[in-house]
């Protein structure tokens, strides 16, 4: 492999005066799968496991329900470092070129499951984990290729509609998934192979390197299998955090999860230890030292942390209370919970592009804090907002969250490339990644056990008092009162009727028939579960306003417009005039004075 990765074949040549284009729109549909695959299984988890008939409530069944969602994104954050200075060291394209072949082959053998029950789904599992090896290869390295074709005063306009696609993507998979699943759950994956193929084709015929290459670089084994090491060991530690342990609602105290996340904070502390001493390390430490750099690099990890439980916090509003609610049928409410999301998409495909372009004028620090600032505001807004909400100022609260984070990443992801020698771009675009992937992952079980610990408080009693006003046995309504608190948000979280899933056919057949109704119809649990889950649901809020607020501080320090040769440019040459690589276009060039400082 490393023999195939040294060689020029099919990279170097001539580069067309459209270049720059052909390299924004092939990395934007890369970056818009990695991400869409990382959100449509969160929509069609009911017919996946409907289609390999395994019931996800069961608790021993909820490690395939989270590994399914997270396993992708864990794989992303470990790997995507590695991966971006791997494409330091041998070429961005080629490792991007590979990561399009490994995504579409995993896509095409999910497709193929003809398992059943527990093998089945941990043979979707490993596949997805397979899939995520692809998405990390091409999200390590698309930033860099697009710094690479664009002069840095169109990076922001480039790198917002990257960033800003890539993003949306996690919402729009909530759309597709919705729509797929219930023709044929296969589909969810199946969609990726025809446009995984295109992308192959056309990133292998057209994209060429422009970035230089380290050569004579070592890749760095120790830091590469601490890091991971240590990466996965706390991504499994959340995992575990969130499910129940004992007669504890959440597996925080348990030993196994302090063992792992103990074991995960030695090995970064010791992969810390490495890269201080590394003659070529994995994680460029020094570049920290960029305050432009690290100031965005630190904006975007909180930035993460606010969002990334977002997204599963809103599904189950609306798919376990606000949805039924309405009249909509458990089976139609995850189609539905996309559907009505679709505002925060729009506001970040109108304001990303956008805002990106105007700070290659006017600078990433005003719109990136004021972007934050606001998404701050927009928290404070659902706070405000009763269970049973008007459609419209919802829809009204995500269409400005969707401009207050577009105002934000494309900005600062442009601001943060900007900053970068040339020939770190890979790793130092793959650093900002990993702080973003891990965010991510840590915020769905930071969102998670704030939710479960405001389940856990009131849920007991509330469900089993519900439970006997409508003839429930009081050893019966007791034990399903005690239900973990999880299992009633993965319930919700997955469309199911609760009710009906708890009591089963036994019980109901003793029931009134008014009762009976009454339990398994559209309104009895929501109504249940809208004071527990509003109590955890307005702590999850502020904890991210906190968040947003911290990075707004954080953005603010950045420091005025900063591209990285802005000090040598200054005074050798009019601002702009960089490096031109060898057979590029007017308007191709590439930076290549020493790492400033702001």
């Amino acid at each position: 492999m490393l023999r195939w990765l040294s060689s020029n074949r099919r990279t170097d040549g001539p580069v067309p005066g459209n270049y720059k284009w052909i390299a924004l729109s092939n990395t934007t549909l890369a970056v818009l799968l990695a991400t869409l695959d990382g959100s449509i299984t969160i929509i069609a988890m009911p017919d996946i496991f409907r289609g390999i008939h395994l019931n996800p409530l069961q608790p021993g069944n909820s490690f395939y329900l989270l590994w399914m969602v997270l396993g992708y994104l864990i794989v992303s954050s470990v790997l995507v470092v590695s991966l971006g200075r791997l494409g330091d060291m041998f070429g961005r394209v080629k490792i991007y070129n590979l990561g399009f072949v490994v995504y579409t082959v995993a896509s095409l053998l999910l497709t193929i499951d003809w398992m059943t029950g527990a093998a089945g789904a941990t043979y979707l599992v490993v596949l997805r984990l397979f899939q995520g090896v692809g998405g990390a290869f091409l999200l390590a390295n698309a930033a860099a290729i697009v710094t690479d074709a664009f002069p840095s005063n169109q990076r922001g306009m480039a790198l917002g509609i990257n960033n800003i696609v890539g993003v949306s993507g996690m919402f729009v998979g909530l759309v597709l998934g919705g729509l797929l699943a219930p023709i044929d759950w296969r589909l969810v994956f199946l969609i990726s192979v025809p446009v995984g193929l295109f992308g192959t084709v056309w990133a292998y015929l057209n994209l060429r390197e422009l970035g230089r290459t380290q050569r004579g670089a070592r890749i760095d084994w120790a830091g590469n299998v601490t890091f991971a090491l240590g990466l996965i060991l706390i991504m499994v530690s959340i995992t575990y955090g969130i499910r129940p342990y004992g007669s504890d609602a959440m597996g925080w105290t348990s030993p196994r999860v302090l063992a792992l996340a103990g074991s995960g904070v030695l090995c970064l502390v010791a992969f810390l230890m490495i890269e201080l001493r590394a003659e070529d390390p994995m994680f460029r430490l020094s570049l920290l030292r960029i305050r432009a750099f690290s100031a965005g690099t630190i904006s975007t990890f909180l930035s993460a942390i606010a969002r990334g439980g977002l997204m599963f916090m809103l599904i189950i509003w609306l798919q376990g209370i606000w949805l039924p609610e309405h009249g909509v049928s458990f089976t139609s409410t995850p189609l539905q919970a996309g559907l009505a999301m679709l505002p925060l998409t729009i506001g970040m495909l109108f304001a990303g592009p956008l805002s990106g372009m105007l700070s290659d004028r006017y600078g990433a620090r005003g719109f990136a804090t004021g972007g934050m600032l606001a998404t701050a505001g927009t928290f404070v807004w659902l706070w405000l907002l009763p269970i049973d909400f008007n459609y419209l100022e919802f829809a009204g609260a995500l269409l400005l969250m969707g401009v207050s984070l577009g105002m934000f990443a494309s900005p600062n992801r442009a601001a943060v490339m900007n900053s970068l020698p040339p020939e770190d771009r890979g790793a130092g675009g793959a650093m900002n990644q990993t702080f973003q992937n891990s965010a991510q992952v840590l915020s769905v079980g930071i969102f998670f056990s704030l939710m479960i610990a405001g389940l856990a408080a009131n849920l007991p009693h509330t469900l089993t008092a519900g439970l006997r006003a409508h003839g429930i046995p009081l050893a019966k309504a007791t034990a399903i009162g005690h239900v973990p608190a999880v299992s009633v948000l993965f319930s919700a979280f997955l469309g199911y009727n609760p009710a009906r899933s708890l009591l089963g056919a036994g019980v109901l057949r003793h029931l009134t028939t008014h009762n009976a109704a009454a339990l398994t119809g559209r309104s009895f649990f929501p109504a249940l579960i809208a004071g527990p889950f509003r109590d955890g649901l307005h702590t999850a809020f502020v904890f991210a306003i906190v968040a947003c607020l911290i990075a707004a501080v954080t953005s603010a320090m950045r420091g005025g417009i900063y591209h990285h040769g802005d000090q040598a440019q200054a005074a050798d040459g009019p601002a702009g005039e960089g490096e031109r690589h060898p057979g590029a276009p007017a308007g191709l060039e590439l930076d290549a004075t020493p790492a400033g400082r702001a």
